[in-house]
């Protein structure tokens, strides 16, 4: 089954000149999606962005492990496993090559879940293992993402 996804991208960082020069215009546009917040975004800071805006690469980040946590999730429900929390700090590591082009190398999610007492944890590590086989955002980057899953037991 075939799934469609649709964006709109208004750059907005035209300061009266356009493009006239390298300097003389913001690397800043909107995402808009019909029916949601439109998000506000920047180029990486190191490029010349807006820090407070989210970039290309915080997206990509965090669209990988939002996929990760809503599959892990998944899979614990259906094994019994009850998760009361979850929040991860996802760590993607970049090179920039010759001529200037970027890319990820790599990428490492650091889940924290809270999971109910009594809890497998052996089983519930294990989950981390099969979503890279199923997550539509793992499968579609061609970097190494790896998981440091750290777990809290409710007392």
């Amino acid at each position: 089954m075939a799934h469609g996804y649709t964006s709109h991208i208004v750059w907005t960082g035209n300061r009266g000149a356009g493009t006239t020069g390298y300097r003389g215009y913001d690397r800043t546009w909107n995402i808009a999606v019909p029916g949601k917040p439109v998000v506000a975004c920047s180029n990486d800071p190191l490029l010349g962005g807006d820090p407070a805006k989210m970039n290309p690469e915080d997206l990509l980040l965090s669209a990988l492990s939002a996929c990760h946590m809503l599959w892990y999730l998944h899979y614990a429900a259906d094994a019994g496993i009850v998760v009361t929390g979850y929040e991860d700090s996802p760590e993607g590591q970049g090179e920039v090559g010759p001529g200037g082009a970027g890319r990820f190398v790599s990428a490492v999610l650091h889940p924290r879940i809270t999971v109910t007492a009594g809890t497998d944890l052996i089983a519930a590590e294990a989950i981390h293992h099969r979503i890279h086989r199923v997550c539509f955002i793992a499968r579609s980057v061609n970097f190494p993402v790896s998981y440091a899953p750290e777990f809290v037991v409710e007392s």
